[in-house]
């Protein structure tokens, strides 16, 4: 597949490339966006030259890249501190009416391989009632969503988690039920699920997808997606950023960008042979601190 340059931004990249850029694989800088108008429907993290594989010629070369909604928020939850009270994991691989995920439960089973001890509250399948969710969401202060997700635009609050039905519900989770509980000491959320960072075209001047209510409902860091995922890439992510969060023991949300950052990269190689490359592992990225 031709890849073609995003214009402007491929011009301050040479420029960058010019004043030859210290380039620190390991622990390169974190970058914050904060775009508006039409720029914030653009993957502005994976600005590059892909018509070489030169060290050198992408963006995520030089700088971890994070997204923000608004300054405000971002100034905000820099001064917050992090402590971890237990990871909260969703699997929801049949959901009536939508397609079946049984990579849900295999990503399960990779984060409780790596947690290496750490507190993780699962709930699959049945067990993940939108009531049962909401409650684990106020003892657990990380949450990772294994399920599909839907995008409201006509009414963006009421963009979905599907979760599983109960008696008499339709098993959504609705993005204003999140925003109105308190989550007092929320610190990390893994949308690993599709368009949970899809904004409105109507409202480009707001955020208002299922990333930016997890701010807004009080998590600091927040990993999610701009499209649809594969089912089978979404475990190899999910194992890549957990192995890095939970390293020594010690769960660390502040590690969520670099890890993710990592994981992309890993992603992008184990990929770059297949026809639909750029679309697997562009949507995902990582929003707030």
């Amino acid at each position: 597949m031709k890849r073609k340059k995003l214009g402007g931004y491929g011009q301050i990249l040479r420029e960058d490339q010019e004043k030859r850029m210290p380039c620190d694989t390991t622990n390169p800088p974190r970058l914050w966006w904060c775009p508006t108008g039409p720029l914030a429907f653009l993957p502005i993290h994976t600005t590059g030259d892909y018509s070489t594989n030169e060290p050198g010629t992408k963006l995520s070369d030089y700088v971890v890249s994070s997204y923000t909604p608004t300054l405000t928020i971002l100034l905000d939850k820099l001064e917050k501190t992090r402590r971890f009270k237990g990871l909260l994991a969703i699997s929801q691989p049949d959901t009536p009416g939508l397609l079946r995920l049984p990579g849900t439960e295999g990503e399960l089973r990779k984060i409780e391989e790596q947690a290496k001890g750490v507190l993780v509250e699962c709930l699959r399948g049945e067990e993940a009632t939108p009531d049962a969710v909401l409650d684990g969401m106020s003892t657990c202060n990380w949450v990772h969503m294994a399920c599909h997700a839907t995008q409201k635009k006509a009414n963006p609050l009421e963009s979905t988690f599907h979760l599983h039905p109960p008696a008499n519900h339709p098993g959504h989770l609705l993005l204003s039920q999140v925003i109105s509980k308190t989550f007092p000491d929320a610190d990390f959320a893994y949308l690993s699920a599709c368009q949970t960072a899809t904004g409105d075209e109507s409202l480009s001047e707001e955020s208002v997808h299922l990333a930016a209510g997890m701010l807004m409902a009080g998590y600091q860091s927040v990993i999610a997606t701009l499209w649809s995922i594969r089912d089978v890439d979404a475990p190899l992510v999910a194992e890549e950023v957990y192995s890095r969060l939970f390293e020594d023991g010690e769960p660390d949300s502040e590690k969520a960008a670099i890890a993710l950052h990592h994981a992309v990269q890993s992603l992008r190689k184990r990929v770059e042979d297949e026809s639909d490359s750029f679309v697997r592992w562009v949507p995902f990225i990582h929003v707030g601190v």
